[in-house]
């Protein structure tokens, strides 16, 4: 497994192993890499032949008090684990090499970033989107492999993908928890001891909600209101927000039928903490 940092390198690298007959996956990434991401890489790996994951903490979706400075980079690690799970290639690019000047193109997907993290973080699915597409542009993959987690940002990629023709296929991969529950994200490792017991309440009150339609309730009211309070039971918890949705449009809905987004986005401390659950539900 070989690790490169200029878009040459990289083009050069899938170009040869596409004269192989080689498949080509991607998976996008910021490094600081845990088991989720170890799940996109083995995914790919097990679906294609050539496997590129990329490093690259992305300036443009990080907002001017948010932590793109002290966002942990760790690469020596990260290449231990792409290597274990069956990476081909690793495309670390340095800020100059994505941006040589200053961008002035830009994508914006309307509507689906409108709310949840798109209203807490104006310009965040911007640079996400702006950043994607070019990293599509330069590896050219065959599938692209992200995680439900951040299902907004799967369902702002998937629309963007669909309207601007790419030529791949999206993969959402189911989120990866630790045993208690916990969704695993590189910025869980901010939290201190007491703060990543509170972070809990997340999966907690989530459960909750699946509970609840499960025997019966439909009303998003109510589901929200249950959904606030087990939030605001955790002294360490502060509430971003907390929304149910339709799973596709995610415009929000009365009634809890068909494909339900359940998220929520919470400071535990510091740390800002997202995660989610995907409810089908009968009428």
């Amino acid at each position: 497994m070989n690790v490169v940092q200029t878009v040459t390198q990289v083009r050069y690298a899938v170009a040869e192993a596409r004269k192989q007959g080689a498949r080509v996956g991607l998976v996008p990434t910021m490094g600081a890499l845990h088991q989720g991401h170890a799940a996109l890489i083995a995914a790919a790996a097990a679906e294609c032949d050539f496997v590129v994951v990329s490093i690259f903490v992305n300036p443009l979706q990080f907002g001017p008090h948010e932590d793109y400075d002290k966002y942990p980079r760790q690469l020596s690690n990260d290449m231990a684990l792409c290597k274990k799970q069956g990476a081909s290639l690793i495309f670390n690019p340095s800020v100059s090499d994505m941006y040589p000047q200053k961008p002035l193109t830009h994508i914006d997907v309307d509507e689906l970033t409108n709310g949840l993290c798109g209203a807490s973080r104006p310009g965040h699915f911007r640079g996400v989107a702006t950043v994607v597409a070019k990293l599509f542009n330069i590896v050219l993959p065959d599938k692209a492999y992200f995680g439900q987690k951040d299902a907004q940002q799967a369902a702002v990629l998937q629309q963007m993908v669909r309207d601007l023709n790419f030529p791949l296929e999206l993969v959402i991969v189911p989120t990866v928890r630790e045993a208690d529950g916990l969704a695993i994200s590189s910025r869980n490792a901010y939290l201190s001891a007491e703060e990543r017991v509170g972070a809990l309440v997340l999966y907690r009150a989530l459960q909750q909600v699946v509970a609840a339609v499960e025997t019966g309730e439909r009303s998003v009211a109510k589901l929200h209101g249950q959904l606030c309070q087990m939030i605001a039971s955790e002294p360490l918890a502060r509430l971003d927000y907390a929304e149910i949705v339709d799973a596709s449009t995610l415009k929000p809905v009365k009634y809890v039928t068909g494909r339900v987004l359940v998220a929520i986005a919470v400071y535990i401390g510091q740390t800002r903490l997202i995660d989610n659950v995907v409810i089908e539900a009968g009428g």
